[in-house]
């Protein structure tokens, strides 16, 4: 065996973070001159096994080299010259397949010791170092509830925040609240008839819903309450001061009730912007330039812009009457945005239905020459079907969340013995409750509607959020209760045993894993990982116990163990969960 095994140079690995890139990298180099390939040709077609029985292999599916000949009799002739080394000790033909198996004590020993170096950062690159995006998401729009749809754009905006900061990327998490319109005006006029001081301070978004809702059934009767609310918000376009504190007064109360909600759901900003931001000079110049270019035309004394040509619709850009629309103020918005912060990458999640929105606007700001629309994207995503509390409809996103929490506090009182360990029993039920919503949101692709389950949801079987806690919280029992401390200088041939060279496997894909999530921008790619790992902690702790077992076994276990509960709890604060450590 040669022992002093060159690992190389290739474009694409990153032996740092990665601790199976090594590994792939000499596979990419001893396969590569053979089969007249680059080692980077070879390195991106090394795939993990499908097979089960194979575990601990590196796999390479000859075709997909491209090259002349029977791929099968290629593979028998390479397997012939085939001399093991250090990091691969030996190679096996399963028709058109190599499987190259490497030294798993060798990918144990530096995975581990890698693990206990990083910790929390396990998992994370530099890819984008020095790349910035901004996130553009939940964005309620105020007066209305919170409801399923905007908690789909909170967490999956927060995932997609989490995993550009994974890759290195420096992230800006803007909320662009839905707070201007004649619907303020509406708002304002309806205050003045229905509106409670005590009500807008003690609880701002429900009081000012219930004010919207008694309004607009006004205007049924009342047409002219139509036309004063126009009058009320051209009095806060044209900066009517007093129409102004009003609004700002509504605006205020209303964020900081917002961010009560986010704490809970473990969302942070690093801006509370709105269309109200979007200052008069840009949407001028926006307009200037739309009509500079022979972009717009007018019709009817409105503006608007003809996109028939690029398969899509007319869009209006201002009305007859001279105010501006949602699209004017993107537009305005998308402008100020790169001019302040230089993105190199900027994402609006927002729910499928803006679809024809989000291509309308792209294509305005492609045609006003701006390049940088390229690095614009959209991130859409479907709907949620049957989001009520069990006690009856409701539509306000608290509400769902105080239920699921009083629904999971009932379930953890069955088990007595464990209900009395927990300190904080208000908040575990809070937290499981949300991972139980959260992981159901996340399961399966954005763009997929969804029924919400109640009954599924908080099971603590199958794919669920309590699930993912429960495998997290168990890891974490091991450490308690063990009676010794972790060691870093275990004798890491002792995890040998089929599970555990399984687990292992799992946690030193992880890097990978989260890679794959920055180019996808889906959530499930992380829940799928999650669970599948929760599995094999399952199946592990069937037979590889760490009590009991004689110490040295224990002290290597218990490392196992403490491995991948870092690896799990990193992958639930990917998305945007806080791991529980006793349930």
């Amino acid at each position: 065996m040669d022992s002093a095994t060159i690992i190389p140079d290739i474009k694409g690995t990153d032996y740092e973070n990665n601790k199976l890139d090594p590994f792939r990298g000499v596979v990419a180099s001893m396969v590569a001159e053979f089969f007249g390939k680059t080692p980077e040709q070879v390195f991106g077609v090394l795939e993990v096994p499908r097979n089960p029985e194979l575990v601990g292999y590196i796999t390479l599916a000859v075709p997909r080299l491209r090259i002349q000949g029977n791929p099968a009799q290629l593979a028998q002739q390479w397997i012939e010259k085939f001399v093991p080394n250090e990091y691969i000790i030996d190679v096996s033909q399963t028709s058109h397949y190599l499987n190259f198996k490497y030294n798993h004590p060798l990918l144990t020993k530096t995975l581990l010791k890698h693990i206990y170096e990083k910790k929390e950062t396990y998992g994370t690159n530099q890819s984008g170092a020095g790349k910035t995006c901004l996130i553009d998401f939940s964005s309620p729009n105020m007066a209305k509830p919170f409801h399923a749809g905007h908690l789909r754009s909170t967490i999956i905006g927060n995932f997609v925040r989490h995993v550009h900061a994974a890759n290195g990327w420096k992230t800006i998490g803007m909320n662009y609240l839905g707070d201007w319109g004649k619907q303020y005006g509406l708002l304002a006029i309806g205050f003045e008839k229905f509106g409670s001081e005590e009500e807008l301070l003690k609880h701002p978004i429900k009081h000012l819903y219930d004010v919207y809702v008694k309004i607009n059934a006004e205007i049924e009767k009342d047409p002219n309450v139509d036309e004063q609310a126009r009058a009320y918000f051209k009095k806060m376009e044209t900066g009517d001061e007093s129409a102004l504190a009003l609004w700002r007064k509504f605006k205020d109360l209303s964020i900081e009730r917002y961010k009560d909600t986010y704490a809970r759901l473990n969302v942070e900003f690093d801006v509370y912007s709105g269309e109200s931001q979007i200052s008069n000079e840009s949407m001028s110049r926006a307009l200037e330039i739309l009509k500079e270019k022979n972009i717009s035309t007018e019709s009817n004394g409105a503006i608007i812009v003809d996109l028939s040509q690029y398969k899509s619709d007319v869009a209006m850009i201002q009305k007859n009457d001279g105010t501006t629309l949602y699209i004017t103020r993107d537009i305005g918005a998308a402008m100020e945005r790169y001019e302040k912060y230089k993105f190199d990458a900027m994402y609006y999640v927002v729910a499928s239905q803006q679809d024809l929105h989000f291509k309308q606007l792209f294509k305005i700001l492609e045609l006003m020459g701006f390049d940088w629309v390229n690095r614009c994207k959209h991130i859409n995503f479907g709907l949620v079907n049957g989001m009520s509390t069990r006690k009856g409809t409701a539509v306000f996103l608290d509400d769902i969340l105080e239920q699921t929490k009083e629904s999971m506090h009932e379930v953890m009182k069955q088990n007595e013995k464990k209900y009395a360990q927990i300190d904080n029993p208000e908040y575990v039920a809070d937290v499981i409750g949300i991972s139980a919503v959260m992981i159901q949101d996340m399961s399966a692709k954005r763009v997929r509607n969804y029924t919400f389950n109640w009954t599924r949801m908080f099971s603590f079987e199958g794919d669920t959020g309590p699930y993912l806690q429960y495998a997290h919280a168990r890891l974490c029992s091991i450490e308690r209760n063990c009676g010794f401390e972790l060691n870093p200088e275990i004798d890491f041939t002792l995890i040998k045993e089929k599970p555990a060279i399984e687990l292992i496997d799992m946690i030193a894909q992880y890097p990978d894993v989260v890679k794959t999530a920055l180019q996808t921008l889906e959530p499930c790619t992380i829940v799928t990982y999650a669970m599948k790992l929760s599995h094999h902690v399952s199946v592990t702790l069937e037979s590889l116990w760490v009590m009991g077992a004689e110490r040295h076994l224990a002290e290597a276990r218990l490392f196992m163990y403490w491995a991948t509960r870092i690896t799990l709890g990193n992958a639930l604060k990917l998305l945007g969960l806080k791991p529980l450590e006793r349930m």
